[in-house]
């Protein structure tokens, strides 16, 4: 079962991001006080817990405890932000995203196989 880490400082975002060069990351922005973020964030680690792809490291970033990391993601990769959202970075680029209740176990599974 693979696990994810929460990002909280700017400046892991900024490794994050340097490192998607080598190896590809899934971010998961999620509000702590919405029921439709609760799903997604259930969805995630249903996903986790089953065969997550390997190749990739796996984030959580709470957008309202952790603001600032979650304005910079959406300016980095130039994805409008929405809660819950699911990031696919590759190269420092956004190659996919969801939101809301596109954030799935099957969904994250097509993409990532």
């Amino acid at each position: 079962m693979a696990e994810w880490r929460e990002i909280t400082t700017t400046e892991e975002w900024d490794r994050i991001l340097a490192e998607s060069s080598n190896r590809q990351a899934v971010i998961l922005k999620h509000s702590t006080r919405c029921p439709v973020s609760a799903g997604a964030l259930e969805e995630y680690e249903a996903y986790l817990a089953d065969r997550p792809n390997p190749d990739t490291d796996y984030y959580l970033v709470k957008v309202i405890e952790s603001r600032p990391v979650s304005n910079k993601i959406a300016e980095d990769l130039g994805v409008v932000h929405q809660s819950p959202q699911m990031i696919l970075v590759k190269d420092g680029k956004a190659v996919w995203h969801a939101s809301h209740w596109a954030v799935t176990k099957r969904h994250m599974t097509a993409v990532l196989e």
